[in-house]
């Protein structure tokens, strides 16, 4: 009976941690191929506003992160930066700069979604005509399939000098 026990412990042990590695590892194996930095950087003609994915957040951690810069453009948003991996991330535009899972699921009725982020190092992501980054402030990356806080950044108008 004990071998039973300790068998059946091990295996469920295996299968748990098999199950959370998938889940860690899908998103990244199915991921696309990430914009290079030249084509991150091609698109920086017509950046209206520009920001910084910051490591140090409240709600981040060694699982949640990003860091980099995000630039809004007329009709694309971009990041030459990383992101942790994970499922079904969504880009916000907000109002106001939040950095915890309680305050985003405060203030996400007053959000816009823009799209899915489907690569973790450097993303472009089309920004639709209708979406006009002017009326919000910050930039958030969501987890939609597990409610969990990725990174943020507050953005500012682009320095027209460059």
């Amino acid at each position: 009976m004990k071998k039973f026990i300790l068998l059946s412990a091990t295996h469920v042990a295996a299968l748990l941690l098999g199950f959370a590695l998938g889940i860690y590892l899908l998103p990244i194996l199915i991921a696309p191929e990430a914009p290079s930095a030249e084509e991150i950087r091609a698109t920086a003609s017509g950046v209206r506003f520009t920001g910084e994915f910051r490591r140090d957040l409240a709600d981040s951690d060694a699982l949640h992160w990003g860091e980099g810069t995000v630039s809004i453009g007329r009709d694309m948003i971009t990041l030459e930066g990383r992101l942790a991996p994970g499922p079904d991330y969504r880009l916000y535009l907000s109002p106001a700069f939040v950095e915890t899972e309680a305050e985003f699921n405060r203030l996400k009725v007053s959000m816009v979604e823009v799209g899915p982020v489907r690569t973790f190092e450097n993303f472009i992501v089309p920004l639709s005509p209708s979406i006009d980054p002017g009326d919000y402030s910050a930039i958030i990356v969501w987890c939609e399939s597990f409610g969990q806080f990725i990174t943020a950044a507050e953005y500012s108008p682009a320095n027209r000098a460059r």
